[in-house]
């Protein structure tokens, strides 16, 4: 199986799934809530064991990836999340709903990190940003028709209308695998056939070696403000903030999400051919400026200027603004932990980052909610500056990398026309061959 079938498998699946994912994300607070009449405090608790159940298995999960290969990870953990989704479609009590949570948090938090493995290994590093770009194009594609098919089919006073939407969701997860079984991975040049002797010291090696990394401690830094200060506050302070302090409705918060998937969705492919070109640190930087500005227009729909009508399109207005800079990130961060990680080390390295993005978005709501619903102005400054923060960080993010890992499109076509040399390919990158993340300029760059 050619890289080019393997990948567009590999998208197929992610398509699916997050669309089985897209029918039952927005309603979860209302099934375990007011369905099944567990109150808010379940409610609570399960979204909370969802996000802790990622945190327990994900620090495990890169040495499994990088020992046995990311496509049983991948297999395994969309079994584990379709038996939770189907468990959270039948639960009736909290213990029920609690154990649900976990193994569907467990299962769809591994399948992050292994889904990114499988990107890397049927990708070269010129096609990685496209591959990487078009995953996350996919996924809010699904993820927004699922939303709106089973907004049309939910009916809160049936909750037989509710186990459907989590039957189609745990469909989809055997879905995923069933297509995942399919795909033949290349082996990565640099991981030898038989495991080396003594093996059981390699994950403590492979640890330390990352935590030395500078560059990607820096990255995972960055990661950790971006995903708080975007994603961490979309369901909890900037709902909380446009709800008490703008006077937006429930109706207005569905539209808003509405309009930041829909940039993604069409903006996304428009600003690749932007950003492909273009060094990924500073579109990283442009990314903080964008989200500041829309922190600004948020900050401005809670004044009241204008009327309800005026607010209401500032409100909407930020939310396509994050989308604006969600679709510049997906094509630079994901490809650039890729090309950061040695050959052996891919799996440690995106389960390491898929971590800081767990942590960020459990901080971000706790921090986040409060502040949004009862300190208005503290609250949006505090995320301009925190926006502010990611341009800097980036900046300074791009001084630690080599030139192949900042802007490899340009460096691979330079290479290419000047010697006449082909592409590496999917079986072999070059770049990583070496690896990149553990080359010697990049150790005298970081270390």
């Amino acid at each position: 199986m050619g890289a080019s079938s393997a990948m567009r498998r590999i998208q197929a699946g992610n398509a699916l799934s997050a669309f089985g994912l897209g029918f039952t994300v927005p309603y979860l607070y209302v099934y375990v809530a007011q369905v099944r009449e567990l109150g808010a405090s379940t409610a609570g608790a399960v979204l909370a064991v969802f996000a802790l159940a990622a945190l327990v298995v994900l620090p495990f999960t890169g040495r499994v990836i990088d020992r046995r290969g990311p496509l049983p990870v991948l297999v395994g953990g969309a079994l584990v999340a379709s038996v939770g989704a189907l468990a959270m479609g039948l639960a009736g009590t909290v213990p029920a709903a609690v154990a649900a949570a976990a193994l569907l948090g467990a299962g769809t938090a591994v399948m992050q990190p292994a889904l990114a493995t499988m990107i890397v290994r049927s990708s070269t590093p010129s096609t990685r940003t496209r591959a990487f770009a078009t995953q996350f194009f996919l996924a809010n594609l699904g993820l927004g028709v699922g939303g709106l098919i089973g907004g049309q089919l939910v009916d809160e006073d049936r909750p037989g209308s509710f186990l459907l939407l989590f039957s189609v969701e745990a469909v989809m997860f055997l879905v995923l695998a069933a297509i995942a079984l399919t795909v033949r991975l290349p082996r990565p040049a640099a991981l030898p056939v038989p495991e080396p002797p003594g093996r059981s010291a390699a994950p403590e090696r492979g640890m330390r070696d990352l935590l030395s990394h500078r560059a990607m401690v820096h990255l995972c830094l960055l990661g950790f403000v971006l995903f708080f200060a975007c994603y961490g506050q979309f369901e909890s302070g900037l709902a909380a903030y446009g709800t008490e302090a703008a006077g937006i409705g429930p109706s207005t918060l569905g539209i808003a999400l509405a309009a930041n998937t829909a940039v993604i969705v069409v903006a996304q492919f428009v600003v690749l051919r932007l950003v492909e070109r273009r060094r990924r640190s500073r579109v990283i930087a442009a990314v903080g400026l964008i989200w500041a500005f829309a922190w600004v227009v948020a900050g401005f729909a809670g004044l009241g200027h204008g009327g309800q009508a005026v607010a209401t399109a500032a409100f909407v207005s930020t939310y396509a603004l994050f989308g604006l800079g969600e679709a510049m990130l997906s094509p630079t961060v994901a490809p650039l932990v890729a090309d950061l990680a040695p050959a052996e080390s891919v799996g440690r390295y995106n389960s390491a980052f898929a971590l800081v993005k767990q942590v960020a978005l459990a901080v971000g709501p706790a921090v986040g909610g409060p502040m949004g619903a009862a300190l208005h102005g503290p609250y949006i400054v505090t995320f301009v500056l925190f926006s502010l923060g990611i341009t800097v960080l980036a900046l300074r993010l791009g001084r630690r990398l080599t030139p192949v890992q900042d802007q490899p499109s340009l460096v691979t076509a330079s290479r290419v026309v000047a010697q006449g040399l082909p592409e590496p390919t999917a079986a072999a990158p070059a770049p990583v061959t070496a690896p990149v993340a553990a080359s010697a300029p990049v150790t005298g760059a970081v270390g």
